[in-house]
């Protein structure tokens, strides 16, 4: 049965793809620039420090690059009937998010010197902004159409910019992995436009939404692939040296614990006592969500176990009983779960960085450490407040005819936007003769 294409997708999908690429063609011919590692070295000592600098970051690019395209990507192929367009619509909004980030980071620092720089940490910042789009992608997941998700990627870019900017720059957060501007903002924007974009509506589950063993098996491997590559993530920002070791060190500990504590909770929680696939995809990940705000910090390795476990706690603790009040109290959807993985162990992570900053070892005084820690929790709080407020304004915005999200019945449905063929064949008896067997072709656009 072949399923209508909605018009959003048919006409202004294409249409804005168009433009944005030739917007940003002609930007990128006019303003960009190498920056001076990046463009023709001048002398043996340029050639020797753009070697080394390449050598010390692209590692860790490359392995970020992985976890968004690969393993993001798998993580969301949990829905057995819409894995084609989980993986297919994280990859489009990682470039279309990417290359927009690029372009205001370009505009904002032309302002100073005429001309963009390009190089590798601003495709490093570009590739971060695309994060936060990603993660909030999450809890509208199989019910947004793809115009929906890329008008809220246009969105969402310029405002995690200037969270990050006044978190980082003028508040002097100290969050190297992300935690606060990269985690608590995407989830607490996605929440915002979840709540604003449903409303009150208390919808049924789907019965395309329940995972099958083979979908949960993908979802499994991109967990796994975000596990082992998650320090890279953390650490690609530290200063290289004891800072970036400890910040690799603390952030195996914390995966590790997270685990662990992960099966054993699940365990527990589940009647059967078999464990749960929904938990382990997430919760093994929530130490690596925790441990950014305090990954480079003087902390003790007991610390970074502690924390792994008690966020994998919270994650699974989230998924058993939290979301299920939410959406029966406030009709808060989060398809992915979102709030589970990315919220609860965020917020830890911030308490976690407010209580570091305290007690850590460190050069500064006692007065400087607990202005570091009440900067940490303003931190917190403008993150939090304001991709919140921000998510249900875009929200809001997506209410434009233009970008109707899918019929129900159509939602959670690869058959939607792909054309998809299944080959079914009747294949002869053994010995018997190939001749005039049927070969059924179905397509389904």
């Amino acid at each position: 049965m072949a399923l209508p294409l909605p018009a959003s997708t048919r006409c202004l999908l294409p249409l804005s793809l168009g433009l944005f690429q030739a917007a940003l063609l002609l930007f990128f011919a006019l303003f960009i620039t190498y920056d001076e590692h990046s463009a023709a070295p001048t002398n043996s000592e340029d050639v020797e420090h753009a070697a080394k600098q390449l050598h010390s970051t692209f590692p860790f690019f490359q392995d970020i690059q992985v976890m968004l395209v690969v393993g993001l990507g798998l993580l969301l192929a949990f829905l057995p009937r819409y894995g084609l367009s989980a993986l297919t619509h994280n990859f489009l909004l990682l470039n279309v998010s990417a290359q927009w980030a690029l372009v205001l980071q370009g505009l904002l620092h032309r302002l100073q010197h005429g001309k963009a720089v390009l190089g590798l940490h601003s495709m490093l910042s570009a590739e971060f902004a695309a994060v936060t789009v990603l993660i909030s992608a999450g809890a509208v997941l199989g019910r947004t159409s793809p115009s929906q998700l890329l008008a809220m990627a246009l969105c969402e870019v310029p405002i995690y910019l200037a969270s990050e900017w006044l978190i980082v720059t003028r508040l002097g957060v100290l969050d190297v992995g992300g935690t606060i501007t990269i985690h608590v903002f995407a989830c607490y924007f996605g929440l915002g436009v979840s709540k604003t974009l449903f409303g009150n509506a208390k919808p049924t589950v789907h019965p395309k939404e329940t995972p099958t063993p083979r979908s949960d098996l993908l979802a499994l491997v991109g967990a796994l692939i975000l596990w082992v590559f998650w320090p890279s993530f953390v650490a690609v920002l530290c200063q290289p040296g004891d800072a970036q070791h400890r910040a690799i060190l603390h952030t195996l500990l914390a995966l590790s614990a997270s685990t662990i504590t992960t099966v054993l909770i699940s365990i527990l929680l589940e009647s059967d006592g078999k464990l749960s696939a929904g938990h382990l995809q997430n919760g093994s990940l929530a130490g690596g969500v925790a441990i950014g705000a305090v990954a480079d910090m003087q902390i003790t390795p007991a610390a970074a176990l502690a924390l792994g476990s008690l966020s994998s706690l919270l994650c699974i603790l989230g998924f058993q009983f939290l979301t299920p009040l939410l959406l029966k109290k406030l009709a808060l959807q989060d398809r992915c779960g979102i709030h589970n993985l990315h919220g609860l162990p965020g917020i830890l992570g911030a308490v976690a960085s407010v209580v570091a900053a305290l007690v850590a070892p460190g050069d500064g005084s006692e007065a400087a450490r607990h202005k570091q820690a009440q900067w940490q929790a303003a931190g917190l709080v403008v993150a939090l407040g304001g991709s919140l407020l921000a998510g249900m304004l875009v929200g809001a915005a997506l209410h434009l005819p233009c970008l109707a999200p899918p019929p129900e019945p159509l939602c959670f449905e690869d058959a939607l936007y792909f054309k998809l063929q299944e080959r079914a064949e009747s294949l002869p008896a053994r010995g018997g003769s190939t001749e005039g067997v049927p070969l059924a072709t179905k397509e389904c656009e």
